[in-house]
């Protein structure tokens, strides 16, 4: 497990590695620049730069993690990218689904009947919310009843099946035409906790008609940052403050531009700015 700056999260889990652009938001992208980088330095997992690349031997990372963490999964990847076989899809979303070891005195004991839940929280983020459906399909008709998203998504304790509360499922848009062809696919997926990232924001986003049954948990806002990058404007983070208060729905201000740089401290903001809330707890 590797420790992050993002800062809505706590800790990153990359058992995929590498993207390719799919939209505005893309231009520049940081995970490439990152993985560029750590090419350079000679990190072999990052031997083929930005290529789509699975990585079994990291799958079991978070069954060792103790301490509840918010955890991003594939902080330089997307795990609906068409790259990734199902079945190594299914495999990660097994690891997010058996987050259970047997406790100190059951390690001592012998006795591995004894658990222990430690309470993280996957937060995964996508641009191809379109592959999901297809996807959960493919669990349906080829993974077996038993495996540990299975169980978990035929929601052992009644009503349809979801997509636990553990997992937070969420759609990048950087502009109107983004938030318009990505948050209905996000909508009509079966998630517990659905959010939505709006960075890099590149414009005016009304989200107002997405707000609808509280079907969205969290917003999270930001300005694009490094080398070329393009503007956010005050107004456009103030405009979705305020549909985030009018809908009741948590807001989180990654960063701003400010003074004509890109401020990640809340005490150079407005204070009408200084919002960095998390998803309300769900039953």
């Amino acid at each position: 497990m590797s420790d992050t700056k993002i800062e809505w999260t706590e800790k990153s889990w990359n058992p995929v590695t590498g993207c390719s652009k799919v939209s505005d938001g893309c231009l520049h992208c940081y995970a490439e620049t990152m993985a560029k980088r750590l090419r350079a330095m000679g990190v072999a997992k990052y031997a083929d730069g930005f290529a789509v690349r699975c990585h079994p031997e990291c799958l079991s990372e978070p069954l060792h993690w103790r301490k509840p963490r918010r955890i991003f999964v594939n902080s330089m990847s997307d795990i609906f990218h068409p790259q990734v076989p199902q079945a190594f899809r299914t495999e990660v979303f097994d690891i997010m689904c058996s987050w259970r070891w047997p406790s100190k005195a059951a390690q001592r004991e012998g006795d591995t009947e004894d658990l222990v839940d430690p309470g993280h929280t996957f937060q995964i983020l996508t641009k191809r919310p379109e592959n999901i459906t297809p996807w959960l399909e493919w669990v349906d008709e080829f993974c077996p009843g038993d495996s540990a998203f299975q169980v978990v998504f035929d929601n052992p304790f009644g009503g349809p099946p979801r997509i636990p509360k553990h997992i937070h499922l969420g759609v990048t848009v950087e502009n109107q035409q983004a938030a318009a062809e990505r948050i209905p696919r996000l909508l009509d997926t079966p998630a517990a906790v659905r959010f939505i990232s709006v960075e890099p924001m590149l414009s005016p986003i009304d989200l107002r008609k997405y707000y609808e049954d509280m079907k969205i948990s969290w917003v999270i806002v930001g300005a694009e940052t490094g080398p070329g990058r393009r503007p956010c404007k005050l107004e456009w983070v103030r405009d979705i403050i305020t549909q985030c208060d009018d809908a009741n729905v948590p807001i989180f201000i990654k960063q701003l531009s400010i003074n004509g740089k890109v401020s990640k401290d809340p005490a150079e903001w407005p204070e009408w700015a200084r919002r960095r809330e998390y998803p309300k707890a769900k039953a």
